[in-house]
């Protein structure tokens, strides 16, 4: 079971109880203002706790006046000329709780990488990054298969990654050691605005504690140049501080926390907002 992606009017929404909230991904500005009632109506419904969306600063002051709340920010966003907002709507009070320990954690995590030098990349003859095709697929989806319990969208299904190869909307990106694929992320990519969100690095556990992560997001970023992708960001697990470490040490800048947002790894979790301009 996956959550749906489907139309509203020219904007596109996913939905379901995986993730029990609506995400708005993209706005067609054409909608307003009647694509806020109709979403509120659709997670009435289905009694949704949440709903998520990403929209372009002009918009902000329609989706606050209808009760939603900033929880992150990204600046020149949309073709590096309009801000992005993320805004939500909580439609219980459970869901908006604020898990204060893990954010303490991450303040504490903010703090030490700040004092410490950025990653440096090490050349590694014996591991070889590439970007991966169509014909990898389900070694792919295997892999997610293996670090994700669950993801809020169905990277498990090798069919939905190679469509989503052959779209281009995506490229998937992959570490091996030999003929063996022991790393993967991918880019999900907005070619019209110029931006493109660094996700889903699952790195087999035996492989893990050698930078793997950040060879992958070096290699995505220079590849995300020579498309002219102006903007890159991630949306990253907030109890994860590995993998929030490796985009501060990028060069990411932090810029909200989205509560109790995705259904990742078998439960609804908390996700730190990163960008960085390149």
């Amino acid at each position: 079971m996956i959550d749906k992606i489907e139309k509203i009017g020219s904007s596109v929404i996913q939905h379901g109880k995986i993730n029990n909230r609506i995400y708005l991904m993209k706005l067609n500005i054409v909608d307003l203002p009647q694509i806020i009632p109709k979403i509120d109506q659709l997670a009435k419904e289905n009694n949704y706790t949440k709903i998520f969306a990403k929209i372009p600063s002009k918009v902000l002051p329609v989706f606050t006046g209808n009760n939603y709340s900033i929880e992150g920010f990204i600046p020149r966003f949309f073709d590096h000329k309009t801000d992005c907002f993320f805004v939500s709507k909580f439609l219980d009070t459970e869901r908006k709780s604020v898990p204060v320990g893990e954010l303490i954690s991450f303040g504490d995590l903010i703090l030490a990488t700040t004092r410490s030098t950025r990653l440096k990349y090490k050349h590694s003859l014996h591991y070889k990054l590439e970007r991966l095709s169509i014909k990898e697929a389900k070694t792919i989806s295997d892999i997610f298969k293996k670090v994700f319990k669950t993801y809020p969208f169905p990277i498990h299904n090798p069919d939905y990654i190679s469509e989503t190869m052959m779209e281009d909307k995506t490229r998937y990106f992959g570490i091996k050691d030999g003929k063996k694929i022991i790393g993967v992320s991918s880019a999900e990519i907005d070619i019209i605005n110029k931006n493109a969100e660094m996700t889903d690095f699952a790195v087999l556990p035996e492989y893990r504690g050698q930078n793997l992560a950040f060879r992958l997001l070096i290699m995505m970023e220079l590849e995300m140049k020579l498309i002219n992708i102006k903007t890159v960001y991630t949306i990253a697990r907030l109890k994860e501080p590995g993998i929030c470490k490796t985009f501060l040490k990028s060069g990411y800048k932090y810029s909200g926390t989205l509560l109790n947002n995705t259904n990742i790894s078998g439960n609804i979790e908390s996700m730190n907002l990163f960008y960085k301009h390149i």
